[in-house]
C-alpha cells in the first residue's frame, strides 16, 4: 500500500532498541533463545508461548526520527513501520472504543542483530515477533529481505505492514484474553496454537481491508486504495511463511502435526476472509480450519 504524500504519522509509536550486553542467562533466557531457534526452524513466532525472561543487561530504546508524513514513509523502511504503526493504532483503538473495551498502545521495536525483550535475549534469526509481558513486537527490518532471499516472497509495502498487522493482531488478543484462554501446547492443522496465529492473519486482513479509510488527526486517510499486485504480494508473504513451506525448505518433508502457524492455504484464506468480510469473520476458534 502507498502512504497519501501528506498524512501525519507518529514515529513516536516506534522506538529502535539496542542492548548492552550479551543475551539473556537464567530466569528462563536461555529456555527462550532455545524456542526461538526451533521456531526459526519450523516457522513459528513462539515467543508469546514463554514466560518473562530476567534479560541480560539494560536495553536502551531511541525513538525513530525523520518520520512525519506519509512521504517519509513511501521512501524509507523505519518511517513505513511508524506509518503501519500510526494506522494500525488508530484502527484498533476505534475497533475497541465501539466495543466498549480498554485499548493499550503496545511498544514497537526495531533492532539489529540482537535485543532483549521481557520474554528474554532474542537475535534476529528469531524473525518479528510479539512478547506478551512486555505487550511490544520486536522487528528486525532485515527480515524484509530475508523474506524475499530465503523465503522467495515478492516483497513490498503491503507485505511488509502485513507481518507488523500480524503482530499487533497479536496484542489485541493478549489484550482480550484470547491467548489465556487456549492450550498452545499442542500443534498440528486445527490445534489452538494455529487458530491463534490465524486469527492474526485475520486481524492482518481486516485492517488492510479498512486501511484506506483510516485517517490521521488531520483527517486525511493514511493510506491510498489497495492495488491488486499489494494484496497478491501479501498473500505472496503469507504463503511463503506457512508452516508446510518452511518445513519442506529445512526438511524436505512436510509434517502437519508440527504445525503452529497453519499452511500457506490456510495462512492465505484467513488474510483474504479479513480482507473480504471484516473483523466479524476472524473467529478461528470453532469449526474445521
Amino acid at each position: 500500500m502507498t502512504f497519501n504524500p501528506d498524512a501525519k504519522i507518529d514515529s513516536g509509536k516506534v522506538s529502535h532498541r539496542g542492548r548492552n550486553t550479551g543475551l539473556a542467562v537464567g530466569g528462563g533466557g536461555i529456555g527462550v533463545i532455545a524456542i526461538f531457534l526451533i521456531s526459526q526452524l519450523f516457522g513459528v513466532d513462539l515467543s508469546g508461548l514463554t514466560g518473562a525472561g530476567t534479560g541480560g543487561g539494560q536495553a536502551s530504546d531511541e525513538p525513530v526520527t525523520g518520520c512525519e508524513t506519509g512521504a517519509d514513509a513511501n521512501e524509507n523502511i523505519d518511517c513505513r513501520m511508524a506509518g503501519a504503526a500510526s494506522s494500525l493504532d488508530v484502527y484498533w483503538a476505534d475497533q475497541f472504543q465501539t466495543e466498549g473495551l480498554q485499548y493499550a498502545t503496545p511498544g514497537f521495536f526495531l533492532f539489529e542483530d540482537a535485543t532483549n525483550t521481557a520474554c528474554g535475549g532474542a537475535t534476529s534469526a528469531v524473525g518479528p515477533f510479539y512478547c506478551p509481558p512486555d505487550q511490544a513486537i520486536y522487528l528486525d527490518t532485515g527480515f524484509f529481505d530475508e523474506l524475499r532471499g530465503r523465503f522467495g516472497a515478492s516483497g513490498g509495502p503491503l507485505a511488509e505492514m502485513y507481518v507488523v498487522a500480524h503482530e499487533w493482531g497479536h496484542h489485541v488478543q493478549n489484550l482480550v484474553g484470547t491467548m489465556d484462554q487456549l492450550n498452545r501446547q499442542e500443534t498440528g492443522p486445527q490445534s489452538d496454537a494455529v487458530r491463534l496465529e490465524l486469527q492474526a492473519d485475520c486481524y492482518a486482513g481486516a485492517w488492510a481491508g479498512a486501511a484506506s479509510t483510516v485517517p490521521d488527526e488531520t483527517g486525511t486517510p493514511f493510506l491510498q486504495p489497495i492495488t491488486r499486485q499489494q494484496i497478491a504480494d501479501a498473500l505472496n508473504a503469507a504463503a511463503a511463511i506457512g508452516d508446510d513451506r518452511i518445513q519442506e525448505q529445512a526438511t524436505g518433508q512436510v509434517n502437519p502435526e508440527g504445525w503452529t502457524h497453519g499452511s500457506s492455504e490456510q495462512r492465505q484464506t484467513w488474510f483474504e476472509r479479513g480482507f473480504e468480510s471484516g473483523l466479524g469473520s476472524c473467529n478461528t476458534f470453532e469449526g474445521t480450519i
